[in-house]
Protein backbone atom coordinates (compact mmCIF):
# COMPACT_ATOMS: atom_id res chain seq x y z
CA UNK A 1 0.00 0.00 0.00
CA UNK A 2 0.75 3.43 -0.96
CA UNK A 3 1.43 5.45 1.81
CA UNK A 4 0.18 9.00 3.02
CA UNK A 5 2.87 11.67 2.53
CA UNK A 6 3.28 14.80 4.58
CA UNK A 7 5.51 17.74 3.63
CA UNK A 8 7.18 20.13 5.41
CA UNK A 9 10.25 22.53 5.97
CA UNK A 10 11.25 21.28 9.40
CA UNK A 11 10.03 18.29 10.96
CA UNK A 12 11.17 18.01 14.80
CA UNK A 13 11.20 14.25 16.63
CA UNK A 14 10.58 14.65 19.84
CA UNK A 15 8.22 17.64 21.91
CA UNK A 16 11.04 17.94 24.76
CA UNK A 17 12.92 21.32 25.77
CA UNK A 18 15.49 20.89 22.89
CA UNK A 19 12.71 19.83 20.33
CA UNK A 20 10.39 22.36 21.33
CA UNK A 21 13.48 24.93 21.49
CA UNK A 22 14.32 24.43 18.47
CA UNK A 23 11.00 24.80 16.62
CA UNK A 24 10.06 28.12 18.65
CA UNK A 25 13.52 29.33 17.61
CA UNK A 26 12.90 28.73 13.82
CA UNK A 27 9.63 30.32 13.92
CA UNK A 28 11.32 33.85 15.23
CA UNK A 29 13.17 34.15 12.25
CA UNK A 30 11.06 33.49 9.94
CA UNK A 31 7.26 32.65 11.09
CA UNK A 32 6.06 31.62 7.20
CA UNK A 33 8.09 28.12 7.95
CA UNK A 34 6.29 25.07 8.47
CA UNK A 35 6.91 22.69 11.45
CA UNK A 36 6.05 20.08 12.44
CA UNK A 37 6.73 18.24 16.07
CA UNK A 38 6.03 14.62 16.48
CA UNK A 39 6.05 13.23 20.01
CA UNK A 40 5.36 9.58 20.98
CA UNK A 41 3.93 10.48 24.56
CA UNK A 42 0.28 10.32 24.83
CA UNK A 43 0.52 14.38 25.27
CA UNK A 44 3.47 16.53 25.79
CA UNK A 45 5.41 16.12 28.71
CA UNK A 46 3.89 12.29 29.62
CA UNK A 47 7.43 11.13 29.16
CA UNK A 48 9.90 13.50 30.38
CA UNK A 49 10.89 13.11 33.63
CA UNK A 50 14.27 14.70 35.49
CA UNK A 51 14.98 16.33 38.72
CA UNK A 52 15.03 18.88 37.88
CA UNK A 53 17.25 21.88 38.87
CA UNK A 54 16.60 24.25 35.78
CA UNK A 55 19.19 27.04 34.74
CA UNK A 56 17.13 29.70 32.53
CA UNK A 57 20.29 30.90 30.90
CA UNK A 58 18.63 29.53 27.12
CA UNK A 59 15.28 30.39 28.54
CA UNK A 60 15.74 34.22 28.65
CA UNK A 61 17.81 33.76 25.26
CA UNK A 62 14.43 32.58 23.77
CA UNK A 63 11.96 34.36 25.45
CA UNK A 64 13.45 37.21 27.44
CA UNK A 65 10.45 37.68 29.24
CA UNK A 66 9.61 34.65 30.18
CA UNK A 67 8.63 35.18 33.33
CA UNK A 68 5.90 37.83 32.42
CA UNK A 69 4.84 34.73 29.89
CA UNK A 70 4.17 32.50 32.65
CA UNK A 71 7.03 29.67 32.44
CA UNK A 72 6.43 27.40 35.39
CA UNK A 73 9.71 28.29 36.98
CA UNK A 74 8.60 29.05 40.15
CA UNK A 75 10.70 28.45 43.21
CA UNK A 76 14.05 29.80 43.13
CA UNK A 77 16.99 27.84 44.63
CA UNK A 78 17.88 29.41 47.71
CA UNK A 79 20.03 27.36 49.67
CA UNK A 80 22.63 24.30 48.54
CA UNK A 81 23.40 21.26 51.14
CA UNK A 82 26.06 18.79 49.72
CA UNK A 83 26.12 15.29 52.08
CA UNK A 84 28.21 12.35 52.41
CA UNK A 85 26.73 9.50 53.70
CA UNK A 86 29.08 7.70 55.31
CA UNK A 87 26.94 4.64 56.06
CA UNK A 88 23.22 3.96 56.95
CA UNK A 89 22.64 6.32 59.90
CA UNK A 90 25.75 8.93 59.32
CA UNK A 91 26.96 11.54 57.02
CA UNK A 92 28.99 14.72 56.57
CA UNK A 93 27.92 18.03 55.15
CA UNK A 94 30.44 19.21 52.81
CA UNK A 95 31.06 23.14 53.08
CA UNK A 96 29.52 24.60 50.03
CA UNK A 97 33.49 26.11 49.42
CA UNK A 98 34.89 22.80 49.14
CA UNK A 99 32.35 21.49 46.23
CA UNK A 100 32.78 22.27 42.85
CA UNK A 101 31.58 25.60 41.59
CA UNK A 102 29.41 23.83 39.01
CA UNK A 103 27.02 22.77 42.17
CA UNK A 104 26.02 25.56 43.49
CA UNK A 105 22.53 26.57 42.20
CA UNK A 106 21.91 30.30 43.17
CA UNK A 107 19.84 31.54 40.35
CA UNK A 108 18.68 28.37 39.17
CA UNK A 109 14.47 27.27 39.49
CA UNK A 110 13.57 23.56 41.04
CA UNK A 111 10.47 22.45 38.51
CA UNK A 112 8.66 19.90 36.78
CA UNK A 113 10.70 19.21 33.51
CA UNK A 114 7.37 17.64 32.30
CA UNK A 115 5.23 21.13 33.10
CA UNK A 116 8.20 22.87 31.54
CA UNK A 117 7.61 21.54 28.07
CA UNK A 118 4.19 21.44 28.19
CA UNK A 119 4.66 25.52 28.50
CA UNK A 120 6.68 25.82 25.95
CA UNK A 121 4.36 23.31 23.80
CA UNK A 122 2.13 26.11 24.45
CA UNK A 123 4.32 28.94 22.81
CA UNK A 124 5.65 26.13 20.24
CA UNK A 125 1.91 26.64 18.99
CA UNK A 126 0.84 29.93 19.61
CA UNK A 127 3.78 30.96 17.14
CA UNK A 128 2.02 28.55 14.89
CA UNK A 129 3.85 25.11 14.95
CA UNK A 130 2.18 21.67 14.46
CA UNK A 131 2.47 19.67 17.74
CA UNK A 132 1.17 15.95 16.94
CA UNK A 133 1.66 13.87 20.29
CA UNK A 134 0.88 10.03 20.09
CA UNK A 135 2.94 9.77 17.17
CA UNK A 136 5.91 7.73 17.44
CA UNK A 137 9.00 7.84 14.52
CA UNK A 138 9.52 4.27 13.66
CA UNK A 139 12.35 4.71 10.99
CA UNK A 140 14.53 7.15 9.41
CA UNK A 141 14.15 7.83 5.76
CA UNK A 142 16.77 8.54 3.25
CA UNK A 143 17.11 9.82 -0.50
CA UNK A 144 18.38 8.16 -3.51
CA UNK A 145 21.84 10.13 -2.32
CA UNK A 146 21.42 8.96 1.67
CA UNK A 147 20.53 12.33 2.59
CA UNK A 148 18.11 11.91 5.43
CA UNK A 149 14.42 13.13 3.64
CA UNK A 150 12.15 12.47 6.86
CA UNK A 151 10.42 9.55 9.03
CA UNK A 152 8.05 7.29 8.80
CA UNK A 153 5.45 7.25 11.76
CA UNK A 154 4.82 3.97 13.20
CA UNK A 155 2.10 1.72 12.19
CA UNK A 156 -1.64 1.56 14.71
CA UNK A 157 -3.80 -1.37 15.64
CA UNK A 158 -1.00 -4.15 15.21
CA UNK A 159 -1.31 -7.23 17.07
CA UNK A 160 1.14 -9.24 18.87
CA UNK A 161 1.91 -11.51 15.60
CA UNK A 162 2.41 -8.45 13.53
CA UNK A 163 -1.49 -8.86 11.91
CA UNK A 164 -3.77 -5.85 11.41
CA UNK A 165 -6.65 -5.72 13.73
CA UNK A 166 -10.06 -3.69 13.28
CA UNK A 167 -8.29 -0.46 14.57
CA UNK A 168 -5.48 -0.27 12.15
CA UNK A 169 -4.04 2.31 10.65
CA UNK A 170 -1.59 2.99 9.02
CA UNK A 171 2.08 5.13 9.49
CA UNK A 172 2.34 7.66 7.11
CA UNK A 173 5.89 9.23 5.76
CA UNK A 174 6.92 12.91 6.66
CA UNK A 175 9.13 14.72 4.48
CA UNK A 176 11.24 17.72 5.24
CA UNK A 177 13.79 19.77 4.03
CA UNK A 178 15.42 18.98 7.15
CA UNK A 179 14.81 16.92 9.72
CA UNK A 180 15.56 17.58 13.58
CA UNK A 181 16.18 14.53 16.06
CA UNK A 182 15.68 14.91 19.55
CA UNK A 183 14.37 12.14 21.35
CA UNK A 184 16.28 12.35 24.43
CA UNK A 185 18.79 10.03 25.93
CA UNK A 186 19.50 6.80 23.75
CA UNK A 187 16.87 7.45 20.61
CA UNK A 188 16.60 4.89 18.94
CA UNK A 189 16.56 6.77 15.49
CA UNK A 190 19.80 8.52 16.84
CA UNK A 191 21.61 5.47 17.48
CA UNK A 192 21.15 4.41 14.00
CA UNK A 193 21.93 8.05 12.41
CA UNK A 194 25.10 8.15 14.47
CA UNK A 195 26.43 4.76 13.30
CA UNK A 196 24.73 5.07 9.16
CA UNK A 197 26.98 8.61 9.48
CA UNK A 198 30.07 7.78 11.68
CA UNK A 199 29.25 10.49 14.04
CA UNK A 200 31.17 9.10 16.80
CA UNK A 201 34.49 8.92 15.07
CA UNK A 202 37.09 9.64 17.26
CA UNK A 203 34.98 10.15 20.11
CA UNK A 204 34.53 8.49 23.85
CA UNK A 205 32.14 6.34 24.15
CA UNK A 206 28.80 7.72 25.32
CA UNK A 207 28.21 7.00 28.95
CA UNK A 208 25.25 6.45 30.93
CA UNK A 209 23.28 6.52 34.45
CA UNK A 210 20.20 5.73 35.32
CA UNK A 211 17.75 8.49 37.01
CA UNK A 212 15.35 6.96 39.64
CA UNK A 213 12.63 9.73 40.83
CA UNK A 214 9.73 9.85 43.20
CA UNK A 215 7.29 12.77 44.33
CA UNK A 216 6.15 13.09 47.83
CA UNK A 217 3.75 15.20 49.31
CA UNK A 218 5.50 16.06 53.41
CA UNK A 219 4.44 17.73 55.94
CA UNK A 220 4.81 21.39 55.79
CA UNK A 221 6.05 21.77 58.92
CA UNK A 222 9.63 19.94 57.49
CA UNK A 223 9.12 21.39 54.11
CA UNK A 224 11.95 24.28 52.96
CA UNK A 225 10.92 25.67 49.74
CA UNK A 226 14.02 26.51 47.58
CA UNK A 227 16.21 23.67 49.28
CA UNK A 228 18.51 21.83 47.41
CA UNK A 229 20.27 19.19 48.63
CA UNK A 230 22.60 16.83 46.77
CA UNK A 231 25.10 14.38 48.31
CA UNK A 232 26.79 10.42 47.87
CA UNK A 233 28.00 7.56 49.53
CA UNK A 234 26.05 4.95 50.77
CA UNK A 235 24.44 2.74 49.79
CA UNK A 236 26.38 2.45 47.07
CA UNK A 237 29.27 0.24 47.43
CA UNK A 238 32.59 -0.65 45.64
CA UNK A 239 32.77 0.81 41.96
CA UNK A 240 29.57 1.69 41.83
CA UNK A 241 29.41 5.55 41.76
CA UNK A 242 26.52 7.93 41.57
CA UNK A 243 24.56 10.22 44.03
CA UNK A 244 21.27 11.12 45.33
CA UNK A 245 19.00 14.25 45.00
CA UNK A 246 16.25 16.12 47.40
CA UNK A 247 14.84 19.59 46.18
CA UNK A 248 11.51 21.01 48.05
CA UNK A 249 9.98 22.18 45.78
CA UNK A 250 6.68 24.15 45.68
CA UNK A 251 3.06 23.40 47.10
CA UNK A 252 4.96 21.38 50.23
CA UNK A 253 6.89 18.56 47.89
CA UNK A 254 9.74 17.41 47.74
CA UNK A 255 11.26 15.30 44.50
CA UNK A 256 14.09 12.66 45.73
CA UNK A 257 15.89 10.31 43.42
CA UNK A 258 18.84 8.44 43.04
CA UNK A 259 21.41 8.46 39.77
CA UNK A 260 23.23 5.42 39.26
CA UNK A 261 25.82 5.13 36.60
CA UNK A 262 25.46 2.31 34.35
CA UNK A 263 29.63 1.44 34.54
CA UNK A 264 29.38 -0.59 37.22
CA UNK A 265 30.19 -4.26 37.40
CA UNK A 266 28.26 -5.82 39.67
CA UNK A 267 25.89 -7.81 38.40
CA UNK A 268 23.21 -8.03 41.11
CA UNK A 269 23.04 -4.32 41.36
CA UNK A 270 19.64 -3.21 41.21
CA UNK A 271 19.36 0.83 41.13
CA UNK A 272 15.05 0.61 42.15
CA UNK A 273 16.58 -1.38 45.42
CA UNK A 274 19.49 0.71 45.62
CA UNK A 275 17.10 3.88 45.61
CA UNK A 276 14.76 2.02 48.19
CA UNK A 277 17.69 1.75 50.59
CA UNK A 278 18.58 5.29 50.60
CA UNK A 279 15.34 6.75 51.69
CA UNK A 280 15.78 5.12 54.80
CA UNK A 281 18.98 7.16 55.48
CA UNK A 282 18.56 10.23 58.42
CA UNK A 283 19.53 12.63 55.88
CA UNK A 284 16.36 12.13 53.76
CA UNK A 285 14.15 10.27 55.83
CA UNK A 286 13.88 13.45 58.22
CA UNK A 287 11.84 14.99 55.35
CA UNK A 288 9.56 11.84 53.83
CA UNK A 289 8.37 10.27 57.13
CA UNK A 290 5.04 11.01 57.30
CA UNK A 291 4.51 12.08 54.31
CA UNK A 292 3.33 10.35 50.92
CA UNK A 293 4.82 9.05 47.75
CA UNK A 294 2.73 10.71 44.88
CA UNK A 295 4.35 9.61 41.52
CA UNK A 296 7.44 7.40 40.53
CA UNK A 297 9.65 7.15 37.50
CA UNK A 298 12.73 6.21 35.98
CA UNK A 299 15.15 7.58 32.63
CA UNK A 300 18.96 6.78 31.50
CA UNK A 301 21.17 9.56 31.41
CA UNK A 302 23.48 10.66 28.70
CA UNK A 303 26.62 11.73 30.98
CA UNK A 304 29.82 11.14 28.87
CA UNK A 305 29.55 15.07 27.71
CA UNK A 306 32.26 16.66 25.67
CA UNK A 307 34.75 13.80 25.45
CA UNK A 308 31.32 11.70 23.96
CA UNK A 309 29.53 14.53 22.27
CA UNK A 310 28.89 13.28 18.52
CA UNK A 311 29.38 15.48 15.56
CA UNK A 312 26.04 16.90 15.71
CA UNK A 313 25.25 17.78 12.01
CA UNK A 314 24.36 15.20 8.78
CA UNK A 315 23.35 15.64 5.32
CA UNK A 316 19.55 16.27 5.92
CA UNK A 317 19.46 17.40 9.58
CA UNK A 318 20.77 17.63 12.67
CA UNK A 319 21.04 15.50 16.65
CA UNK A 320 20.63 17.65 19.33
CA UNK A 321 20.08 17.81 23.37
CA UNK A 322 20.44 14.51 25.15
CA UNK A 323 19.50 12.48 21.67
CA UNK A 324 23.50 13.52 21.00
CA UNK A 325 24.49 14.12 24.92
CA UNK A 326 24.98 17.73 25.77
CA UNK A 327 24.28 17.17 29.28
CA UNK A 328 26.29 18.93 31.39
CA UNK A 329 26.66 16.37 34.33
CA UNK A 330 29.53 18.57 36.34
CA UNK A 331 26.04 20.07 37.04
CA UNK A 332 23.65 17.47 36.88
CA UNK A 333 22.03 19.87 34.34
CA UNK A 334 21.24 19.47 30.76
CA UNK A 335 18.06 21.64 30.21
CA UNK A 336 19.57 24.59 28.98
CA UNK A 337 22.20 22.82 27.20
CA UNK A 338 19.20 21.10 25.25
CA UNK A 339 17.64 23.95 24.48
CA UNK A 340 20.25 25.84 23.45
CA UNK A 341 21.67 23.43 20.99
CA UNK A 342 18.47 23.30 19.51
CA UNK A 343 18.52 26.79 19.40
CA UNK A 344 21.95 26.74 17.39
CA UNK A 345 20.36 24.59 14.74
CA UNK A 346 17.26 26.50 14.21
CA UNK A 347 19.91 29.14 13.44
CA UNK A 348 21.81 26.90 11.15
CA UNK A 349 19.10 25.21 9.38
CA UNK A 350 17.58 28.86 9.13
CA UNK A 351 20.81 30.06 7.43
CA UNK A 352 20.80 26.87 4.93
CA UNK A 353 17.11 27.46 3.69
CA UNK A 354 17.72 31.06 3.00
CA UNK A 355 20.84 30.31 1.28
CA UNK A 356 19.35 27.22 -0.55
CA UNK A 357 22.49 24.83 1.30
CA UNK A 358 21.38 21.08 1.43
CA UNK A 359 23.45 20.62 5.00
CA UNK A 360 22.89 22.86 7.84
CA UNK A 361 26.53 23.30 7.42
CA UNK A 362 27.17 26.37 9.62
CA UNK A 363 25.73 24.44 12.73
CA UNK A 364 29.42 23.72 14.03
CA UNK A 365 31.07 26.79 13.83
CA UNK A 366 28.05 28.28 15.71
CA UNK A 367 28.20 25.97 18.22
CA UNK A 368 31.99 26.47 18.67
CA UNK A 369 31.35 30.52 19.06
CA UNK A 370 28.55 29.52 21.79
CA UNK A 371 28.39 29.29 25.11
CA UNK A 372 27.27 25.81 24.90
CA UNK A 373 30.90 24.89 23.55
CA UNK A 374 32.57 26.62 26.46
CA UNK A 375 30.65 25.24 28.99
CA UNK A 376 30.76 21.57 27.64
CA UNK A 377 34.56 21.76 27.33
CA UNK A 378 35.08 23.08 30.82
CA UNK A 379 33.42 20.63 32.15
CA UNK A 380 35.02 17.21 30.41
CA UNK A 381 37.10 15.78 32.63
CA UNK A 382 34.42 15.86 35.28
CA UNK A 383 32.90 12.29 34.76
CA UNK A 384 36.38 10.65 33.70
CA UNK A 385 38.00 11.93 36.76
CA UNK A 386 35.23 9.65 38.94
CA UNK A 387 36.07 6.79 37.31
CA UNK A 388 39.46 6.69 36.63
CA UNK A 389 40.29 7.97 39.99
CA UNK A 390 37.11 7.35 42.41
CA UNK A 391 34.75 9.34 44.80
CA UNK A 392 37.88 11.41 46.88
CA UNK A 393 40.37 11.35 44.91
CA UNK A 394 38.42 11.81 41.38
CA UNK A 395 36.11 14.74 43.45
CA UNK A 396 38.95 16.63 44.91
CA UNK A 397 40.70 16.56 41.16
CA UNK A 398 37.35 18.06 40.04
CA UNK A 399 36.96 20.63 43.02
CA UNK A 400 40.39 21.51 41.94
CA UNK A 401 39.48 21.93 38.39
CA UNK A 402 36.25 23.62 38.64
CA UNK A 403 36.99 26.15 41.24
CA UNK A 404 40.66 27.52 40.24
CA UNK A 405 41.26 26.67 36.94
CA UNK A 406 37.52 27.27 35.54
CA UNK A 407 37.24 24.15 33.62
CA UNK A 408 40.67 24.87 31.69
CA UNK A 409 43.44 22.77 33.16
CA UNK A 410 45.54 22.03 30.26
CA UNK A 411 44.55 18.26 30.51
CA UNK A 412 42.21 15.77 29.24
CA UNK A 413 40.77 12.64 30.49
CA UNK A 414 39.46 10.14 28.62
CA UNK A 415 37.20 7.03 29.54
CA UNK A 416 37.10 4.49 26.43
CA UNK A 417 35.35 1.42 28.18
CA UNK A 418 31.67 1.17 26.90
CA UNK A 419 29.69 0.73 30.34
CA UNK A 420 28.22 -2.33 29.25
CA UNK A 421 31.54 -4.08 28.93
CA UNK A 422 32.59 -3.51 32.68
CA UNK A 423 30.18 -6.48 34.15
CA UNK A 424 31.09 -9.04 35.68
CA UNK A 425 29.88 -12.18 35.94
CA UNK A 426 28.41 -13.67 39.21
CA UNK A 427 30.74 -15.89 40.16
CA UNK A 428 33.32 -12.81 40.44
CA UNK A 429 30.94 -10.67 41.98
CA UNK A 430 29.43 -10.46 46.04
CA UNK A 431 25.67 -11.10 46.09
CA UNK A 432 23.48 -8.38 47.50
CA UNK A 433 20.52 -8.95 49.10
CA UNK A 434 18.23 -6.28 49.76
CA UNK A 435 16.25 -5.37 52.36
CA UNK A 436 11.80 -6.39 52.07
CA UNK A 437 10.30 -2.41 51.68
CA UNK A 438 8.29 -1.63 54.83
CA UNK A 439 5.38 0.61 52.56
CA UNK A 440 6.28 3.51 54.27
CA UNK A 441 9.58 4.93 52.60
CA UNK A 442 10.33 2.29 50.32
CA UNK A 443 8.09 0.20 47.72
CA UNK A 444 8.20 -2.64 45.65
CA UNK A 445 8.63 -2.50 41.79
CA UNK A 446 4.98 -2.67 40.88
CA UNK A 447 3.48 -0.60 42.91
CA UNK A 448 5.81 2.16 42.01
CA UNK A 449 4.87 1.18 38.15
CA UNK A 450 1.29 1.97 39.17
CA UNK A 451 2.71 5.43 39.90
CA UNK A 452 3.78 6.36 36.77
CA UNK A 453 0.48 6.07 34.73
CA UNK A 454 2.19 3.51 32.49
CA UNK A 455 -0.02 2.14 30.09
CA UNK A 456 0.17 -0.31 26.98
CA UNK A 457 -2.02 -1.80 24.13
CA UNK A 458 -1.26 -5.32 25.64
CA UNK A 459 -1.77 -6.48 22.22
CA UNK A 460 0.72 -5.44 20.18
CA UNK A 461 4.53 -6.64 19.08
CA UNK A 462 6.83 -6.43 21.92
CA UNK A 463 8.93 -3.09 21.81
CA UNK A 464 11.63 -4.59 23.38
CA UNK A 465 13.37 -7.15 20.74
CA UNK A 466 15.75 -9.65 21.33
CA UNK A 467 18.72 -9.56 18.47
CA UNK A 468 19.63 -13.34 19.26
CA UNK A 469 16.62 -15.17 20.91
CA UNK A 470 18.96 -17.69 22.97
CA UNK A 471 21.05 -15.16 24.07
CA UNK A 472 19.43 -15.11 28.02
CA UNK A 473 19.35 -19.12 27.86
CA UNK A 474 22.97 -19.47 26.66
CA UNK A 475 24.86 -16.21 28.71
CA UNK A 476 22.73 -14.09 30.61
CA UNK A 477 21.21 -16.25 33.02
CA UNK A 478 23.98 -18.80 33.40
CA UNK A 479 26.80 -16.24 33.55
CA UNK A 480 25.36 -13.53 35.18
CA UNK A 481 22.00 -14.77 36.58
CA UNK A 482 19.98 -12.14 34.26
CA UNK A 483 20.75 -8.82 35.00
CA UNK A 484 18.26 -7.60 33.77
CA UNK A 485 15.65 -8.36 35.84
CA UNK A 486 17.41 -6.56 38.70
CA UNK A 487 18.54 -3.40 35.85
CA UNK A 488 15.15 -2.20 34.82
CA UNK A 489 13.79 -0.38 37.47
CA UNK A 490 9.75 -1.61 36.51
CA UNK A 491 10.20 -5.25 36.52
CA UNK A 492 9.76 -5.82 32.57
CA UNK A 493 12.14 -8.96 32.76
CA UNK A 494 11.63 -11.80 34.59
CA UNK A 495 13.27 -15.30 35.13
CA UNK A 496 10.31 -18.03 35.21
CA UNK A 497 11.40 -21.50 36.19
CA UNK A 498 9.17 -24.40 35.07
CA UNK A 499 9.48 -27.96 34.07
CA UNK A 500 11.33 -26.74 31.09
CA UNK A 501 13.92 -24.78 33.05
CA UNK A 502 15.04 -21.31 33.57
CA UNK A 503 13.10 -18.27 30.63
CA UNK A 504 13.16 -14.93 30.28
CA UNK A 505 9.50 -13.68 30.07
CA UNK A 506 9.54 -9.90 28.95
CA UNK A 507 6.45 -7.77 30.63
CA UNK A 508 6.66 -5.38 28.32
CA UNK A 509 3.55 -3.17 28.63
CA UNK A 510 5.27 -2.48 32.63
CA UNK A 511 8.25 -0.41 30.52
CA UNK A 512 8.76 3.05 31.93
CA UNK A 513 10.91 3.74 28.41
CA UNK A 514 13.84 4.46 30.17
CA UNK A 515 16.39 2.59 27.79
CA UNK A 516 18.30 0.94 30.64
CA UNK A 517 18.20 -2.25 29.24
CA UNK A 518 19.16 -1.33 25.70
CA UNK A 519 22.82 0.44 27.45
CA UNK A 520 23.53 -1.88 30.14
CA UNK A 521 22.60 -5.63 28.65
CA UNK A 522 26.43 -7.04 28.61
CA UNK A 523 25.63 -8.48 25.07
CA UNK A 524 23.81 -5.74 23.53
CA UNK A 525 20.95 -8.01 22.81
CA UNK A 526 18.34 -6.07 23.73
CA UNK A 527 17.25 -3.17 21.39
CA UNK A 528 14.10 -0.57 22.72
CA UNK A 529 12.13 0.08 19.68
CA UNK A 530 8.96 2.28 20.41
CA UNK A 531 5.90 1.02 20.82
CA UNK A 532 2.52 1.72 19.64
CA UNK A 533 1.70 5.90 19.96
CA UNK A 534 1.02 6.67 23.28
CA UNK A 535 1.90 3.90 25.33
CA UNK A 536 4.24 4.74 28.31
CA UNK A 537 4.37 6.32 31.09
CA UNK A 538 1.95 9.36 31.64
CA UNK A 539 3.74 11.44 33.96
CA UNK A 540 1.80 13.81 35.94
CA UNK A 541 4.22 16.77 37.30
CA UNK A 542 7.28 14.97 37.01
Amino acid sequence: MEREIMEFDVLIIGAGPAGLASACRLKQLDPDLNICVVEKGSEVGAHILSGAVIDPKALAELFPDWQEMGAPLNTPAKQDEIVLLKDKTSSIKIPNWAAPKSMHNQGNYIASLGNFARWLAEQAEQLGVEVFPSFTASEVLYDETGRVKGILTGDMGIDANNMPKDTYMQGMELHARFTIFAEGCRGHLGKELINQFNLDQNKDPQHYAIGLKELWDIDPAKHQEGLVIHGSGWPLEGDTSGGFFLYHTENNQVAVGLIIDLNYSNPWISPFDEFQQLKHHPTLAQYLEGGKRVSYGARAIAKGGFNSLPKMNFPGGLLIGCDAGTLNFSRIKGTHTAMKSGMIAAEAIHHALTNSNDDAVTFEQRFKESWLYTELFSSRNFGPALHKFGRWIGGAFNTLDQNLFNGKIPLTLHDRQEDHAKLQQVTESKTIFYPKPDGKLSFDKLSSVFLSNTNHEEDQPCHLQLSKEDIPLTVNIPLYEEPAQRYCPAGVYEVIEDEEGKRLQINGQNCLHCKTCDIKDPCQNIQWVPPEGGGGPNYPNM
